[in-house]
């Protein structure tokens, strides 16, 4: 039978390493995000859509002049520096899922001069 001390270190070991293994996931997780970072995302005909500004869950958010559109990663390929739609974009929900990060993401912040 094994101590207790002995199945006290045991059980820590095997914490510690499967509390590893989640942070190696997680951080592979969060290298492959920050890959799709801050790149030009073009149509399928090759027009500039706008930049990759973030991901949220699996749904790339992409600056489009003042609007944020929501796409898909499974519609997202890499090609070189730049990022291609595979498809066509339903602007209609692009714009839905983008409005919903930003409000989710953005703090307003109320510019008035008034002294309290």
């Amino acid at each position: 039978m094994i101590s207790s001390d002995k199945s006290y270190i045991l059980g820590m070991f095997f914490w510690i390493f499967s509390n590893k293994k989640e942070n190696n996931e997680t951080d592979e997780r969060i290298d492959s995000e920050n890959k799709l970072l801050c790149r030009f995302v073009l149509d399928g005909i090759g027009r500039t859509v706008g930049e990759s500004v973030a991901v949220d869950d699996d749904i790339l958010i992409i600056k489009k002049g003042t609007k944020y559109i929501g796409v898909p990663l499974k519609h997202i390929e890499e090609d070189g520096k730049t990022l291609m739609v595979k498809g066509l974009i339903n602007h209609v929900n692009a714009e839905k899922m983008g409005e919903k990060w930003r409000q989710d993401s953005f703090k307003e912040i109320n510019h008035n001069n008034d002294d309290e």
